[in-house]
């Protein structure tokens, strides 16, 4: 085995791919599939099931200032 090949993990196949998984790159085969993993969550393809946010908020008894958009967190200070 040459220095240039990946180390891979017996038993394990890429979501993305099935192709075998690199250790470098677990639970991937390559960074590029981990990169379209991660279009795909944030292109919301992918979803944990729940209920939806408005519901999420109204529980809270939450009305918010009515603007629309993702809340920031106040400690990572503005973008």
């Amino acid at each position: 085995m040459s220095q240039n090949t990946p180390k891979t993990v017996p038993g394990l196949a890429c979501p993305t791919c099935r192709k075998p998984v690199v250790h470098e790159h677990r639970p991937f085969c390559s960074k590029r599939c981990a990169d379209i993993d991660l279009s795909r969550w944030l292109g919301g393809r992918f979803v944990i099931p729940g209920g939806s946010l408005d519901e999420a908020d109204d529980s809270r008894g939450d009305l918010g200032d009515g603007a629309a958009g993702p809340r920031r967190d106040p400690s990572r200070g503005t973008d």
